[in-house]
């Protein structure tokens, strides 16, 4: 059953942190969300896999905070130093309609985990006032079925990431306990509240799941755990990004083994076990993706009205 927007928020548990604390009277938690939703960016992302970002785009909303501390992180500006705008649960509702508005293939709700409660009930009113287009829900990854249960029927296509299998790593890079068991647990929600993936005459996703993986430098076998348990719990015929696009930002220079980019080595290794084990939907990049420039300028842009939106 899903929980009212008073309820999840008056004790906090709609990622895995849970915290417990009551956000209704101010106070914060681990990710030191506020109540009301936060958004650093509202653009036209053009570089996100073909069935996303198609020939017109997606319609990203990037939100403030985040319930993880990734050391690699290329949104620190907003995931770790918070910056960006709070609005109000309508002024959310018509940043919705206004990407369908402009034509965009879909929404797309870039590290929204922190504010289900809220972006769930904008979604409710923007749907009541027309909008169709499907809805992206572009996850780290690390989120509670409690969250998730509140997004059931809500989102269209789900776009996790699956960022370590040791959970060591999770531990180091991401200060996150338990990584590998709660992101598999919280991709079998996706994939049941999805069923089947829909891919229309166009090439457009629809409906369904693409599971998104970040190699990293001297981890690349932790990737082959990863793609194990993909094949085995989800199927050969699942979608699977590989993300060539490492970039060592924020305080990756601080740990050695992620300090430098990925070699082409390490990444080849990936993609040729991705077939090996007789996976056949995936998406890989290139080399030249590993570079700052592709990172967004959080500067609010149709955060506030439609007249301060440009094309990112």
């Amino acid at each position: 059953m899903k929980k009212s927007l008073q309820a999840a928020l008056s004790s906090c548990h709609i990622c895995p942190r849970g915290c417990g604390i009551n956000r209704l009277e101010g106070k914060k938690g681990f990710c030191a969300a506020p109540l009301l939703p936060k958004v650093a960016l509202v653009s036209v992302h053009e570089w996100e896999e073909p069935p996303i970002s198609g020939t017109k785009g997606s319609g990203t909303v990037f939100f403030s905070h985040c319930n993880l501390r990734c050391v690699f992180c290329q949104n620190h500006t907003i995931s770790q130093e918070n910056r960006g705008k709070e609005i109000s649960v309508k002024r959310l509702s018509e940043i919705f309609l206004e990407q369908q508005e402009r034509g965009l293939h879909n929404v797309n709700l870039v590290s929204a985990s922190h504010f289900i409660p809220q972006i769930a009930a904008a979604l409710e009113i923007a749907r009541n006032k027309g909008l169709s287009i499907p809805v992206v829900y572009n996850s780290n990854g690390y989120e509670a079925l409690e969250g998730l249960h509140m997004l059931d029927g809500l989102i269209d296509i789900y776009l996790p990431d699956f960022k370590y299998w040791d959970n060591t790593l999770g531990r180091q890079y991401s200060s996150a306990p338990h990584y590998a068991e709660t992101t598999a647990k919280a991709i079998l929600e996706m994939r049941r509240q999805t069923k089947t993936d829909v891919i229309n005459e166009k090439g457009l996703m629809e409906r369904g799941l693409i599971v998104r993986h970040l190699v990293l430098p001297s981890h690349y076998k932790d990737s082959f755990l990863v793609l194990d348990w993909i094949r085995k719990f989800l199927g050969t015929d699942t979608w699977v990004s590989l993300l060539n696009q490492y970039t060592p930002m924020y305080r990756a220079a601080d740990f050695p083994k992620i300090a430098r980019r990925l070699t082409t080595f390490e990444y080849e290794k990936v993609t040729e076990y991705f077939l090996e084990i007789g996976l056949k939907n995936g998406f890989v990049q290139q080399r030249s993706a590993a570079t700052a420039e592709y990172t967004p300028i959080f500067d609010l842009s149709g955060v506030v009205s439609a007249d301060t939106f440009h094309q990112q």
